[in-house]
């Protein structure tokens, strides 16, 4: 038996503390910063805003995409609105995490589902999604490593979670 199964294998939706059904603009308080890319499929309405934007097919797609998300992540904190903020950042990130995966892996594949979710050989992938990682990677680290944004975290997560 594979040990090394995927995460959402096991996923509990009613545990999650993210759900689809709540809107995070009227109801920010309800919101958790989380780990990673948490909640980034899910939180309305920025997935909506965000979400048509983030693609990473090619090097010129990844820089219009991330740019977009970017402007928007700045928007957001202009309008002092962090959960859209943290949102875009997470957009950011996951463009570098997907990109990734589909430059390690062929098709983006990481599981055989086919044989007990055994991780599939790396290095299969399409080497320019590297680029695109490359990419969303320099505008999610600018993303986190922006003042405003790293104090609104801290306070958030000090009062919020």
């Amino acid at each position: 038996m594979n040990q090394n199964k995927p995460s959402y294998l096991n996923f509990k939706s009613k545990d999650y503390p993210w759900k689809p059904d709540v809107d995070y603009r009227k109801y920010p308080e309800l919101y958790k910063v989380g780990k990673g890319e948490q909640g980034v499929l899910i939180c309305e309405p920025y997935k909506s805003e965000i979400g048509p934007y983030w693609r990473f097919k090619t090097e010129l797609i990844a820089k219009e995409s991330s740019q977009k998300i970017y402007l928007l992540f700045l928007e957001y904190l202009k309008n002092n609105d962090f959960v859209g903020a943290d949102m875009a950042r997470k957009y950011l990130q996951m463009g570098f995490t997907r990109a990734r995966r589909y430059f390690n892996y062929k098709g983006g594949q990481k599981y055989d589902t086919g044989n007990d979710y055994n991780q599939l050989k790396k290095g299969t992938g399409d080497p320019e999604k590297a680029k695109s990682a490359e990419i969303f990677y320099q505008k999610w680290r600018a993303a986190e490593n922006n003042k405003q944004y790293a104090a609104l975290k801290t306070a958030w997560k000090k009062t919020r979670g």
